[in-house]
């Protein structure tokens, strides 16, 4: 806000394309919040996991062992 004053930054907020994003942001629900931050532990689990020869395949082996 300090870069462009605070009502600009309410209109660019409230613009058509940016107005998604906006409403969820201001939404307070804190069990989408929680699946959020869930979904962005495991993103970056994964992540970490490109760093290890073959983990991703055994990881994959493992879930689809106690699924199937």
């Amino acid at each position: 806000m300090f870069l462009v004053g605070p009502w600009r930054q309410l209109r660019t907020m409230c613009a058509r394309e940016r107005a998604l994003a906006t409403v969820l942001v201001l939404w307070t629900n804190y069990t989408l919040a929680l699946i959020f931050c869930l979904l962005q532990v495991l993103a970056f689990t994964w992540y970490g996991l490109s760093y290890l020869p073959f983990a991703r395949e055994g990881i994959l082996k493992l879930c689809s062992s106690f699924c199937c």
